[in-house]
């Protein structure tokens, strides 16, 4: 494995999702409320692009990563940090992008924007875990 600065490429690309998730769980979806209706759609095309970007490739890396860790050295730790990574995709795509789908929508804004908060707590602890729990792991 790569390593840098003592760490390598997976605990990395964990860190960076760990530390962006929990400013979105404190500071990013809270603010949401905060914006008037149509102030909110124009700052959330704009969010939602912009995270994109930053997002999507830490995540295919640490799906790739983990991935290639449990091809390249098989162990029980490894497939179940390699679960966790699987459950942050699937709760991302089968929650997070609907209830996106419906700020865009405009649907329920208040309700959405609740549920968004409530339920990024998954993500956030599954993403936690991953990290603390990848930090014991070796090769």
């Amino acid at each position: 494995m790569i390593v840098f600065a003592g760490m390598d490429w997976i605990h990395l690309i964990d860190f960076g999702l760990v530390i962006l998730i929990w400013m979105v769980q404190l500071v990013v979806y809270p603010s949401f409320k905060y914006y008037a209706s149509s102030d909110l759609l124009q700052w959330h095309r704009a969010y939602t692009r912009g995270i994109t970007v930053v997002v999507l490739p830490l995540m295919l890396a640490q799906l790739l990563l983990h991935g290639w860790r449990v091809y390249d050295a098989p162990s029980l730790p490894h497939v179940c940090l390699l679960v966790l990574v699987v459950s942050t995709w699937l709760t991302t795509f089968t929650i997070f992008v609907p209830l996106h789908h419906n700020i865009v929508a405009e649907q329920a804004l208040s309700t959405t924007l609740a549920r968004l908060v409530r339920y990024n707590w998954m993500r956030t602890v599954l993403w936690s875990v991953i990290f603390l729990w990848g930090l014991g792991v070796h090769g």
